[in-house]
């Protein structure tokens, strides 16, 4: 099933329709799909560097709005969610992230959601957690960004062959920028 799935989204990742099918599958993957839109970016910014953060842009607009989709399945719509869940192997998971979203919050969306985790696990489990919402839109905001701008840069800047190697060190890249956020959260503290 997921292997049809993802051949359709690469015919769509070809099509004249692309941007507007970006956006669709940045907006479900978010909340419900199981291709992340990262397999339909990465061809069209090859095919369209000079559009390479345009459609980053699409990307994480997009992929927000369809949090905010997750997020209310997690408040109002509590059995689909946890059926979402039990599709995508994590019949468990609710504890679990709750139990994260309880002892770390923020940082559960800002790790999460810029590793290669599936962000509907973390959108959905936001809104079972009640997590502020407005910090989950404007963390969900940052880390979608950097997500997405930094697959757009790399393949704008390096091309396709970089793609993999960044693809395999994006845990790397994810823990870089909750250092970077730390220190700049604790230099406002200090300074501030």
């Amino acid at each position: 099933m997921f292997k049809k799935l993802y051949d359709w989204v690469m015919a769509l990742a070809r099509s004249r329709n692309a941007p507007a099918a970006l956006a669709i599958v940045s907006f479900a993957e978010s909340s419900f799909f199981p291709i992340p839109p990262d397999v339909m970016l990465a061809p069209m910014v090859a095919a369209r560097p000079n559009k390479a953060f345009v459609y980053a842009g699409i990307c994480t607009a997009a992929s927000v709005l369809g949090g905010l989709l997750g997020y209310a399945i997690g408040v109002f719509l509590e059995p689909v969610g946890q059926a979402i869940l039990n599709v995508f192997g994590h019949a468990d998971g609710r504890a679990q992230f709750q139990h994260w979203f309880d002892q770390w919050g923020l940082w559960v969306i800002l790790i999460k959601g810029a590793t290669p985790i599936p962000y509907k696990l973390v959108t959905i489990t936001a809104g079972f957690a009640r997590f502020d919402l407005f910090t989950f839109i404007w963390a969900s905001v940052l880390t979608r960004g950097f997500r997405f701008f930094a697959v757009a840069t790399v393949l704008k800047f390096y091309g396709p062959q970089l793609l993999e190697e960044f693809e395999k060190r994006i845990n790397f890249y994810a823990v870089l920028l909750l250092v970077l956020l730390i220190g700049g959260f604790a230099a406002l503290k200090f300074f501030g």
